[in-house]
């Protein structure tokens, strides 16, 4: 504005206005030169301002000093707020430029998870053992609800909750709080039907298991984030798990997608299948002999393990009691064992088909090689008798020693291999050493190394005590007996991706072929004439061995009157197809307890199979 020479001003459309003056203070001042020049005289001579009239110069003068200072107060303030405010201004242009934009960026676009499937698990058949299926999360968004009443009820009604969780859901003040989760999609495909305001619907995935609880142990499970946690499931985690994929759309300011808008979409990656060597048939039949076993023989617990001992493939693997992966909060912790595999024992005199190996192997002694064997022998400062409990002396071959399961004639067999040899062979046998078997926390159990053995040490072993095994590792040393000498690996994986896996390469060649065939021959008159007549299968030779560990005590030494009973076997003899080892775990009875379920296992497993009898 242009002002003119009276004081006055023009402005842009050209009409005469005040031009506007300012005093320091910011006051507007809208009078005239005269007056100000009047105002002016009135000062120099003294007089002060009107209100200063009768006042004195000085106290003219404090005043002005006074407001002065205010206005420099408030002039100081209002900068430093100015101040602030371009600071902070400039940290969210500046300094949070990218994180705003980020924020605007996530409200304009919608992203959803597509999730993967995880790798479906299939039995040696061909038999679904373990998929994923999809389903939904039920959730509520109590801001939305508009009929309370209604939803509590449907939620009742297709969830079968209770009324009162219902009622609590829907009386909470939250934009999301889940009701249910991984509930079968028709299930929540109905409620959806019902059209409430308020109920969401969360796609997700869940695991299901065709066959139930069977073989629960070796599957395992998964939590509510689709990762393995125990079991198989765990073991190929990576190999299951696939990778989720997204869709990001845009969406309006009301968060309805805009039609045309942006789109992009990051398809989900399904995990692998894999077939396992289980046959559920006869899985089934192991779980059913060892559940009946345990109940009968008062058992704490047991488990069974049956492979192919030339491939190491496992056919069944099973420990009871058992849980139910559909129903974890039922489950404990112990029971979701695979005690095959976690677990270790005294093995008893199944470990004297070991020895038999090693004494044949080393040509210390053979199948008919006489011993004199006395009723008592010691082992350090323990003396150590048979189970007849006689009194008298007999000369007994290696193969009545077996027949028999002599611990006293062991004992001879054992000093024969020297205390030298043992510990190398049983590093051959790789007793105390992972058996490879892919399945987590396996036990390696106690074995003293040779530096520390004592007087009693190989003669305690010779019989089974003094050693801790696992069964997975006994089976896989057993092996070396059943085919051949050599030594496979038990495992689960059979193919992936198509393709067979190859597990030649953890074969070991432990006893000579001979070797082998002698102490199976010996293991088949333990069947047919000994100690193991229970575990006899009409129309198979059958080699076995029996064991009655001691039991250890928590407090130091033997449980009384409880043991490991067990029954290690394999058929048929000369050229076996099925190799099962059963153990019953607390029980007040001897191996007897375990030769039926053995029998019963073996002789499903050959039918299965389609092995041909050999008798």
């Amino acid at each position: 504005m242009a002002q003119n020479r009276n004081g006055y001003g023009r402005d842009r459309y050209g009409s005469d206005r005040f031009a506007d003056r300012r005093f320091g203070d910011g006051r507007f001042d809208y009078g005239s030169r005269e007056r100000r020049d009047r105002a002016s005289a009135r000062a120099a001579r003294g007089g002060g301002s009107r209100r200063g009239r009768g006042g004195s110069g000085a106290g003219g003068t404090a005043s002005d000093g006074a407001l002065m200072s205010r206005r420099t107060i408030v002039k100081g303030l209002l900068g430093a707020f100015s101040l602030a405010g371009v600071f902070k201004l400039s940290q969210h242009q500046i300094f949070y430029h990218d994180v705003n934009m980020e924020r605007l960026e996530a409200r304009r676009i919608a992203n959803s998870t597509l999730h993967a499937k995880r790798g479906t698990l299939y039995d040696r058949n061909g038999n679904v053992l373990a998929a994923s299926e999809e389903c939904s999360n039920i959730a509520l968004n109590t801001y939305n609800i508009e009929d309370k009443k209604k939803v509590a009820s449907a939620l009742v009604k297709h969830l079968g909750v209770e009324k009162s969780f219902a009622n609590d859901k829907v009386n909470e003040e939250t934009t999301w709080t889940y009701v249910a989760l991984k509930v079968d999609q028709d299930v929540a495909d109905a409620l959806m039907e019902e059209g409430l305001a308020g109920i969401e619907f969360e796609q997700t995935i869940k695991r299901v298991y065709p066959y139930g609880q069977l073989a629960s142990q070796v599957l395992g499970v998964v939590n509510t984030d689709n990762e393995g946690i125990t079991g198989l499931e765990l073991q190929y985690e990576q190999d299951l798990r696939g990778e989720d994929g997204w869709i990001a759309r845009e969406r309006g300011a009301d968060g309805s997608y805009i039609a045309g808008g942006a789109y992009e979409k990051q398809a989900a990656v399904d995990g692998d299948d894999l077939v396992l060597t289980l046959d559920i048939n006869i899985q089934r039949e192991a779980e059913e002999a060892l559940a009946e076993a345990v109940a009968n023989s008062g058992a704490y617990h047991g488990s069974i393990i049956v492979t192919d001992p030339t491939s190491g493939e496992i056919f069944a693997a099973c420990s009871y009691p058992t849980y139910n992966q559909a129903d974890l909060s039922t489950a404990r912790a112990e029971d979701m064992n695979l005690r095959v595999v976690t677990d270790a024992y005294e093995p008893g005199s199944v470990f004297k088909a070991l020895v038999s190996g090693m004494a044949i192997d080393l040509g210390v002694a053979d199948v008919d090689t006489t011993f004199d064997v006395p009723p008592v022998v010691l082992a350090g400062d323990d003396e150590v008798t048979d189970v007849d409990d006689r009194d008298y002396a007999m000369t007994m071959t290696l193969r009545e020693i077996m027949r028999r399961s002599s611990n006293t004639g062991m004992i001879l067999v054992g000093e024969k291999v020297g205390a030298d040899n043992f510990a190398e062979y049983l590093d051959r046998y790789e007793i105390g050493h992972a058996s490879g078997i892919d399945f987590p926390g396996e036990n390696t159990g106690i074995v003293r190394s040779r530096d520390e053995y004592d007087g009693a040490s190989v003669a305690a072993m010779s019989f089974g005590q003094s050693v801790s095994v696992a069964p997975v590792e006994l089976t896989r040393a057993i092996s070396a007996i059943s085919n051949k000498g050599i030594m496979t690996t038990p495992h689960f994986l059979m193919a992936k991706k198509g393709v067979k896996v190859d597990w030649s390469a953890h074969d070991k060649q432990v006893l000579s072929e001979e070797t082998a065939t002698k102490v199976a021959d010996m293991m088949l008159t333990v069947v047919d004439e000994g100690t193991g007549e229970l575990g006899q299968v009409e129309g198979y030779e059958v080699s076995g061995k029996t064991g009655t560990g001691q039991r250890a005590s928590e407090t130091g030494g033997y449980e009384l009157g409880r043991y490991l009973a067990s029954f290690m076997g394999f058929a048929p003899t000369k050229d076996p197809k099925v190799q099962v080892y059963v153990t019953l775990d607390g029980t007040g009875y001897t191996s007897v307890a375990a030769a039926q379920p053995f029998a019963t296992v073996m002789g499903a497993a050959l039918q299965a199979l389609g092995v041909k009898p050999t008798r």
